[in-house]
């Protein structure tokens, strides 16, 4: 079992940049593919971006394609959102989770382990 923590949230202005972190304890991170998910205020929880397990192979939701990258250090036991160009539209809490097959899957359903998540609030 992991234990996940994501921190770097905040408030940003449009067009700024944020990176998020996701601190990853128990079992080596090098275990699971990962993935960044967000959820606004009324909305369902969606996909953001995933990663392979050894980072090699990452995925991106278009709706963040060009603007958010996810990448990983196993050896720090650390997985990275880092969100440029920000927009209103992006405001959510972020979660990182956790899947121990070698899926980059999409579905929440797919993941096992959760983070508690970050807030984002980008200000127009």
């Amino acid at each position: 079992q992991v234990h996940l923590v994501e921190s770097g949230g905040g408030l940003v202005q449009t067009g700024g940049s944020l990176r998020l972190s996701c601190a990853a304890s128990g079992r080596t991170l090098s275990s699971y593919a990962m993935g960044w998910f967000r959820q606004a205020p009324g909305k369902e929880r969606e996909f953001v971006a995933a990663s392979s397990r050894n980072g090699i192979t990452t995925y991106d939701a278009d709706s963040v394609k060009g603007r958010f990258t996810i990448s990983r250090d196993n050896a720090k036991n650390t997985v990275y959102l880092q969100m440029n160009s920000l927009k209103p539209e992006d405001t959510a809490v972020y979660y990182c989770a956790a899947d121990p097959s070698h899926r980059m899957a999409t579905s929440v359903s797919d993941y096992d382990f959760w983070g508690q998540g970050t807030q984002v609030t980008v200000s127009s």
